[in-house]
């Protein structure tokens, strides 16, 4: 073996080592996302819905789901509407309606144990001034929040946990994002990223060591 194919062995071990344990330590959470329906589109919304004071006609969305950020979040699903959803509550004098598509997610991403309830809409009619937790508390109960304000459970689901990191196929672990949380305070936060594990850094000098060995025994037969 001559020193350019020694050479390109190690290369192509160190990039099988990294790549695995980049894949080792992805992890993802599992909570309720919470969104706002604009020009027929979902958008992660930027307020939680306790601080998020919606107009009468909005719709906005809750999803449970394992994702690692809001860019990776998954959106409510279904066809949504004011005009379907709200078209059996008449408008009141001092009150608002509200759209709310609450979609409890997949098996796959259901904690152990518990099945999700079909995905459903509803319409909320509330005082003008309500938030969209108000609005939530009015025809999803029980509600269940943890001591941080995150929401945990709409109609009870999931039974237990809030937030729990699961291992995924992501590449990128973050934190929950806050905007799902009932005081928002940190929704525009960047997610934490953490730096290489052990495991990595043991894998990276022990092919090194390799790739060293094999350098040393070709130059030993060289005459």
């Amino acid at each position: 073996m001559n020193r350019r194919r020694t050479y390109a062995l190690v290369l192509s071990l160190l990039v099988l080592v990294i790549g695995g344990a980049g894949q080792a330590q992805a992890v993802g959470y599992r909570y309720w996302s919470f969104w706002d329906l604009t020009g027929g589109k979902w958008n992660y919304a930027t307020q939680g819905p306790s601080t998020a004071r919606p107009s009468d006609g909005d719709v906005q969305g809750f999803r449970f789901a394992v994702s690692a950020d809001s860019q990776d979040a998954s959106k409510p699903r279904g066809h949504a509407d004011f005009a379907s959803i709200c078209a059996k509550t008449p408008a009141r004098a001092g009150h608002k309606r509200v759209a709310l598509v609450i979609d409890s997610g997949t098996t796959a991403d259901a904690p152990g144990g518990e099945t999700p309830p079909a995905p459903r809409t509803v319409c909320a009619r509330v005082p003008a001034d309500a938030t969209t937790a108000e609005a939530l508390a009015t025809v999803a109960q029980p509600l269940r929040y943890d001591t941080n304000a995150l929401l945990c459970a709409i109609s009870g689901y999931p039974g237990k946990g809030c937030g729990d990191q699961v291992a995924t196929s992501h590449t990128a672990p973050a934190t929950p994002a806050k905007a799902d949380a009932k005081d928002n305070t940190d929704a525009t936060s960047e997610p934490t990223r953490h730096g290489p594990s052990l495991g990595l850094l043991a894998g990276v000098v022990a092919v090194a060591a390799l790739g060293g060995a094999a350098v040393w025994r070709t130059r030993r037969r060289r005459p």
